[in-house]
């Protein structure tokens, strides 16, 4: 029987077609992510959003800025390096971190806690009289201790949340009145930059030093004066009684 090759091409044609809508099937299936990934919108890291540093607050703030440009850096340290970098208030630094007496060193107190510190800047030491001042420099490490316990106490409230009767780390009240850029300690030492923030601090830098000895609520010291004794009393003379016979005498009788 003679071999048809009409039938044989037919074959190889069919074979040859299903072939080739195979493999274009095969290049779609690898060619669609690829343009799908090409028209994809580039993926984007996931961002931490960053907390807004509030301004600080007081009719000081501008000086404060200008002297520490970076001070929104400050929030990114503890209370001990962000006090040293503030010009203003070296004195005070020097007093409370040991750089007058390195026994009354209490900032390794405060990086363990939330503070709020009132810092007196150096133009309210100057006017302090000189002899009280120096005095001041050469206490003793209780009493330094005790002067710089007296400017903070644990929390961390801004402007507008300070004011009240705070406790301070010496144990003494303090007095905060007023919010906002208006406000005042003991009503004697005004706010000139409040709000500064450390990470563990808002510090508040204040125009007159505060003494812990006239803290609100303590009782003042008053000197009682010797009270004189009393001379004895003479012993007085007893009035003098008249004594009533039991039986009055008889008169006699006439008879």
């Amino acid at each position: 029987m003679p071999y048809d090759l009409t039938k044989e091409s037919i074959v190889k044609f069919r074979a040859g077609k299903t072939l080739g809508v195979a493999a274009a099937v095969a290049a779609l299936a690898v060619s669609l992510p690829l343009a799908v990934t090409a028209g994809a919108d580039p993926q984007t890291e996931p961002t931490t959003p960053v907390a807004r540093i509030p301004d600080p607050q007081g009719p000081g703030c501008d000086d404060f800025k200008k002297a520490v440009p970076d001070w929104k850096s400050l929030n990114s340290g503890t209370v001990g390096p962000a006090l040293a970098a503030i010009p203003e208030i070296s004195t005070f630094n020097s007093l409370i971190a040991g750089g007058v007496n390195p026994g009354a060193n209490i900032i390794p107190v405060l990086e363990n806690g939330l503070y709020v510190v009132f810092a007196p800047s150096n133009e309210a030491f100057a006017a302090m009289p000189p002899a009280k001042l120096q005095a001041l420099k050469e206490s003793s490490v209780e009493e330094l201790t005790r002067f710089g316990y007296y400017h903070v106490f644990l929390g961390l409230l801004g402007p507008d949340d300070v004011h009240g009767q705070r406790p301070t780390q010496d144990g003494a009240l303090i007095k905060i009145t007023g919010k906002g850029g208006d406000i005042e300690v003991n009503d004697t030492a005004k706010v000139v930059c409040g709000g500064i923030q450390a990470r563990n601090a808002q510090i508040y830098i204040i125009d007159e030093v505060l003494d812990p000895d006239r803290a609100p609520g303590a009782p003042a010291a008053t000197t009682a004066e010797p009270t004189e004794a009393t001379e004895p009393t003479e012993a007085t003379d007893a009035p003098e009684t008249t004594e009533v016979s039991a039986t009055a005498e008889a008169e006699p009788q006439d008879g």
